[in-house]
């Protein structure tokens, strides 16, 4: 089975330009979890998984993205260690004006 976040948004710190560091902005994220499903045992739940993934961000306030990305999958795997592959990324939608800044990472824990 897989489940997928798409869209996640809300509003954090991230970034290493200096108004990046006290103005909170957008970001998107997309998540895809793969893992064997058991009706009885192996269930994971979407809901936990989106808080998980705001409550990291904001409280941690990354400065790249990819440290955070590589922190959420983390996260992620030791909350729901039945899960085989996660894959994430972060968008930034309004950084720069002609362009959407988006940054990718899948691991896999077979």
């Amino acid at each position: 089975m897989t489940i997928s976040i798409k869209q996640l948004t809300f509003e954090t710190i991230i970034g290493i330009l200096d108004h990046e560091r006290i103005t909170p902005q957008r970001v998107v994220i997309d998540c895809n979890i793969d893992y064997d499903y058991d009706r009885d045992k192996n269930f994971i739940n979407y809901a936990v998984v989106a808080e998980l993934i705001v409550s990291t961000m904001k409280q941690k306030k990354f400065e790249l993205i990819e440290t955070a990305l590589e922190a959420l999958i983390e996260e992620i795997h030791a909350k729901f260690s039945d899960a085989h592959t996660i894959s994430l990324s972060i968008t930034k939608p309004d950084i720069l004006d002609n362009c959407e800044v988006c940054v990718s990472h899948q691991k896999s824990f077979l």
